[in-house]
């Protein structure tokens, strides 16, 4: 039985009302006095109680999709095959549901949670578009990580067949995934409602989790000696999708959003790899990284410590480094939410050639009800930031032809992960 599966819920909701009915029925044996009687009834109340709560904590899951697998609850993370890190040359090609991809740093995936999906587009793709469901494997880092594409209509039209397509990669939340991005947020629904009334263009959205070694919440941050989550998501999976989609090449083509933790993973990323993702939009995000619970040490002991977090503080970064040349949406509302001041701050302390904009109802809460109001406005603003790419798939590449790679960066002096270039690419405003 899978975690996420109808049959665990219903096989633990059962074992639930078993063990209330044992209880019940064995009461009267347990009233008498004595230590083993007293011992009984705390053995039974508590043995009853474990297991309600997992009964419930199976169908959240299940709703929710917070871990898709035993291994993950426990902490068993696939990885890469090791012939994946040499992926770079003769890779093969195939195809993910009928779409044709380069390469094996996309690979198929079950469609297990995408079935539960409602409203995903059926019918002719070149009419509604479509959802596939893949993982995708980083070259760099061995990360093994479930995701959902959405490709337009024009994706599959004949006068598009050279076209690449703009890229938003939305992330969820922790310990979120990526059915909560297609059923609760309702990324690829609504991005094709906008896209077929003419209010977006045609867009590539990618719906993947930041969570790449789960129970653990990295934060996006490439842990020392641990998971390397920002070179999975700034490297690996722009890598991974441009050698498998039309999309492109060029960083005013990438846009970020995220809600919760997932969109403080969005700003981090804009503003750490302007030369990756140009545009951001952030729902109820935090705007700086620390350590919890649930995240372990994110920045080691050493005394690069202190570095390594005032680089994942954005108001630090504000005030002590040149601004990148990109523009973020912050989204937070004013009564329900208890971000809203650092919301304001954010939004103060931004500079040229940085651009802000943002979303503030007046009532909202840190939740999907929220969320999927401000999804509308917060696309069609990320799509007047993104450029259409201009570049087209080569009809045929001459023997002996060389394709330059686009023009590098330079350093970041607060990555972790060594120098990257300043972005060269200016986002259409």
């Amino acid at each position: 039985m899978g975690l996420t599966s109808e049959t665990t819920v219903y096989v633990m909701a059962a074992l639930a009302a078993v063990c209330v009915g044992l209880l019940v029925w064995s009461w009267p044996r347990f009233a008498r006095q004595g230590l083993w009687q007293v011992l009984g009834r705390l053995l039974a109340i508590g043995t009853t109680q474990v297991v309600i709560i997992a009964a419930f904590a199976c169908w959240l899951n299940s709703s929710y999709q917070f871990f898709g697998s035993w291994g993950e609850l426990f902490g068993r993370v696939e990885t890469a095959p090791v012939g994946v890190t040499q992926a770079g040359e003769g890779v093969g090609n195939g195809t993910v549901n009928g779409v044709a991809v380069k390469g094996a740093l996309v690979q198929p995936a079950g469609d297990e949670q995408l079935s539960r999906v409602s409203g995903l587009p059926t019918g002719p793709a070149a009419v509604n578009g479509r959802v596939e469901s893949v993982k995708v494997i980083g070259r760099r880092t061995g990360v093994v990580d479930p995701a959902f594409v959405y490709l337009p209509p024009q994706y599959f039209q004949k006068a598009y067949q050279r076209q690449r397509f703009p890229v938003i990669v939305a992330l969820s939340g922790y310990p979120g995934s990526i059915f909560n991005l297609a059923q609760h947020l309702r990324v690829s629904q609504t991005a094709g409602e906008l896209q077929k009334s003419g209010q977006m263009q045609p867009t590539v959205m990618v719906m993947i989790r930041p969570t790449i070694a789960p129970p653990r919440d990295t934060e996006c941050v490439n842990v020392p000696g641990g998971p390397q989550t920002e070179t999975f998501l700034a490297r690996d999976l722009p890598d991974a999708l441009k050698s498998a989609y039309r999309v492109g090449h060029d960083a005013s083509a990438w846009g970020v959003m995220g809600y919760s933790s997932g969109g403080s993973c969005a700003l981090q990323l804009t503003m750490r790899d302007p030369h990756v993702y140009t545009t951001a939009a952030a729902l109820s995000p935090d705007y700086r990284v620390k350590d919890d619970p649930t995240t372990g040490s994110l920045f080691g002991s050493g005394p690069d410590r202190t570095e390594r977090m005032n680089g994942h503080d954005l108001m630090w970064r504000l005030k002590h480094l040149p601004v990148p040349q990109v523009s973020v949406l912050v989204a937070e509302s004013k009564h329900g939410e208890r971000g809203y001041p650092q919301t304001q701050a954010f939004i103060k302390a931004v500079k040229a050639p940085m651009r802000v904009a943002s979303i503030l109802p007046e009532h909202g809460s840190h939740n999907f009800p929220t969320w999927v109001q401000e999804m509308p406005p917060a696309l069609k603003w990320m799509n007047q930031q993104l450029t259409f790419p201009q570049d087209v798939v080569p009809r045929h590449r001459k023997k002996g032809t060389v394709v330059a790679d686009p023009p590098k960066p330079g350093p970041d002096p607060l990555r972790a992960d060594g120098p990257e270039p300043t972005p060269t690419a200016r986002t259409r405003r």
